[in-house]
Protein backbone atom coordinates (compact mmCIF):
# COMPACT_ATOMS: atom_id res chain seq x y z
CA UNK A 1 0.00 0.00 0.00
CA UNK A 2 1.47 3.10 -0.88
CA UNK A 3 -0.20 5.70 1.42
CA UNK A 4 -2.23 8.09 0.57
CA UNK A 5 -2.46 6.76 -3.43
CA UNK A 6 -3.76 3.30 -3.21
CA UNK A 7 -7.13 2.86 -4.06
CA UNK A 8 -7.86 -0.48 -2.07
CA UNK A 9 -9.35 -2.19 -4.97
CA UNK A 10 -9.14 -5.63 -5.00
CA UNK A 11 -10.80 -5.69 -8.37
CA UNK A 12 -7.70 -4.04 -9.74
CA UNK A 13 -4.79 -5.86 -7.38
CA UNK A 14 -2.28 -7.09 -10.36
CA UNK A 15 0.92 -8.50 -10.36
CA UNK A 16 3.50 -5.20 -10.65
CA UNK A 17 6.89 -6.32 -11.66
CA UNK A 18 9.49 -4.25 -9.79
CA UNK A 19 12.24 -2.61 -11.28
CA UNK A 20 15.35 -4.48 -11.62
CA UNK A 21 18.61 -4.99 -13.92
CA UNK A 22 15.86 -7.17 -16.48
CA UNK A 23 13.62 -4.75 -16.52
CA UNK A 24 13.74 -1.70 -19.05
CA UNK A 25 11.70 -1.50 -22.71
CA UNK A 26 9.60 -4.56 -23.32
CA UNK A 27 11.19 -6.32 -20.11
CA UNK A 28 9.83 -7.22 -16.92
CA UNK A 29 11.52 -8.28 -14.06
CA UNK A 30 11.29 -11.75 -13.32
CA UNK A 31 7.82 -12.81 -11.35
CA UNK A 32 9.82 -13.52 -7.79
CA UNK A 33 10.47 -9.75 -8.07
CA UNK A 34 7.05 -8.21 -8.22
CA UNK A 35 4.22 -7.19 -5.49
CA UNK A 36 0.27 -7.02 -5.59
CA UNK A 37 -0.60 -4.18 -5.82
CA UNK A 38 -4.00 -1.92 -6.61
CA UNK A 39 -4.29 0.11 -10.02
CA UNK A 40 -3.18 3.24 -8.17
CA UNK A 41 -0.08 1.75 -6.38
CA UNK A 42 0.81 0.19 -9.48
CA UNK A 43 0.73 3.75 -11.63
CA UNK A 44 2.88 4.64 -8.91
CA UNK A 45 5.33 2.11 -8.76
CA UNK A 46 5.59 2.54 -12.88
CA UNK A 47 5.72 6.22 -12.80
CA UNK A 48 2.82 6.54 -14.51
CA UNK A 49 1.26 8.80 -11.75
CA UNK A 50 3.59 11.30 -10.28
CA UNK A 51 3.60 11.64 -6.16
CA UNK A 52 5.67 14.18 -3.87
CA UNK A 53 7.00 10.87 -2.42
CA UNK A 54 10.72 10.33 -2.43
CA UNK A 55 12.52 7.31 -4.18
CA UNK A 56 13.55 6.33 -0.95
CA UNK A 57 9.73 6.06 0.31
CA UNK A 58 8.30 4.31 -2.75
CA UNK A 59 11.55 2.05 -2.70
CA UNK A 60 10.46 1.45 0.85
CA UNK A 61 6.96 0.70 -0.28
CA UNK A 62 7.82 -1.94 -2.73
CA UNK A 63 10.25 -3.81 0.32
CA UNK A 64 6.97 -3.74 2.21
CA UNK A 65 4.89 -4.85 -0.45
CA UNK A 66 7.51 -7.48 -1.85
CA UNK A 67 7.67 -9.37 2.19
CA UNK A 68 3.59 -9.10 2.23
CA UNK A 69 3.10 -10.48 -1.70
CA UNK A 70 5.45 -13.49 -0.50
CA UNK A 71 4.55 -13.95 2.86
CA UNK A 72 0.52 -14.64 1.01
CA UNK A 73 1.84 -16.83 -1.57
CA UNK A 74 3.92 -19.06 0.86
CA UNK A 75 0.74 -18.79 3.25
CA UNK A 76 -1.92 -20.21 0.46
CA UNK A 77 1.19 -22.93 -0.04
CA UNK A 78 1.89 -21.52 -4.06
CA UNK A 79 5.51 -20.88 -2.99
CA UNK A 80 7.07 -23.55 -0.24
CA UNK A 81 10.27 -23.23 1.39
CA UNK A 82 12.67 -25.81 1.86
CA UNK A 83 14.68 -26.00 4.85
Amino acid sequence: MIYPYCNGNTETTVLCHLGSMKKGMALKSEDYFAVYACSSCHDVIDGRMKTDLSKEEVLKCQMRGLERTWSKLIEKGLVQINE
